[in-house]
């Protein structure tokens, strides 16, 4: 859709619409200048994903070329609900120097879960699964509700930071 639009066409119908950001998962950051470039022209953050078995030099690359946050993928696999925060997200999120915000997302469903990646240094935790699944059930309340828990978690964890929760 972005190619068949045009880079810099998609990327003002983005910031008309008021998208601050994009993540477009297949697109290496080396083969991402052209797009970035558009991004840049219009305001529109072009995101990047980091996993835990992203090496070293490649993690430093996307830290570099991402704008907006790093997209911490907690899990290799799918996105949907887990259970539990593995000690790999832990550690990817130390990997990732200060000064670069950091979200973490791919299967943090739960209030504890977005606390827990706060405390374990990231800046914002993604939940997206967990919210389509209520939309797609018709449960806005219930949404709305687990919005102000994961609000809550996250700020009782973050202390004085102001974190985002997507």
């Amino acid at each position: 859709m972005i190619f068949a639009r045009g880079l810099d066409r998609f990327a003002a119908d983005c910031e008309r619409s008021g998208i601050s950001g994009m993540i477009v998962p297949d697109l290496p950051p080396e083969e991402a200048g052209p797009l970035q470039e558009a991004c840049l022209r219009h305001g529109v953050d072009l995101i990047f994903l980091a996993a835990p078995n992203t090496p070293p030099a490649r993690l430093e690359m996307i830290q570099k070329e991402t704008s907006g946050f790093i997209y911490l993928v907690a899990r290799a696999g799918v996105t949907g609900a887990r259970s539990d925060i593995l000690q790999d997200t832990r550690d990817l999120i130390a990997r990732v120097p200060d000064g670069s915000p950091k979200a973490v997302g791919f299967g943090i469903s739960t209030p504890q879960q977005a606390a827990e990646v706060v405390r374990a240094g990231a800046d914002a935790a993604i939940v997206g699964s967990a919210c389509v699944d209520l939309i797609a059930r018709g449960e806005i309340e219930r949404l709305e509700q687990l919005v102000r828990e994961m609000k809550q978690a996250i700020k009782a964890a973050a202390k004085s930071k102001a974190p985002i929760v997507c």
